[in-house]
C-alpha cells in the first residue's frame, strides 16, 4: 500500500471489530521513534512547519519529523494561531 521505504510502509491496517466489520478503513499511525535529543522552540507569530524545518534542517520537506515530535500540532495552520505563539515545540534533532 505504501512505497517502500516510506515512513508508513510497516504500518498496521485497523483490526475488524467483532461483527467481523472493519472499525475504520484505514491504516493505524505508524510507531514514531523515540528521540535521542531536541531542540526547543518557542513559537513566535509568522512561525510555518516548513520555515522551521528549513531553519533546523535545510530541508523545509522535513516538516513532519516535527509534528510526529508535537502531537498536539494537528494541522499546520495551527502555528499560526495566537493561542500556539509561546508555547514551546520539540525539534528532534539531526536530519534522519
Amino acid at each position: 500500500m505504501f512505497l517502500k521505504g516510506s515512513r508508513y510502509e510497516t504500518a498496521r491496517p485497523f483490526a475488524p471489530a467483532t461483527g467481523g466489520r472493519p472499525t475504520f478503513p484505514g491504516i493505524r499511525p505508524r510507531d514514531a521513534a523515540t528521540l535521542s535529543g531536541v531542540v526547543e522552540h518557542t513559537v513566535r507569530s509568522g512561525d510555518r512547519l516548513d520555515l522551521l524545518a528549513r531553519h533546523y534542517y535545510n530541508d523545509d520537506r522535513l516538516w513532519w519529523r516535527i509534528v510526529d515530535a508535537n502531537p498536539e500540532v494537528l494541522y499546520g495552520g495551527d502555528l499560526l494561531t495566537e493561542e500556539m505563539e509561546g508555547q514551546v515545540l520539540l525539534i528532534p534533532r539531526g536530519r534522519s
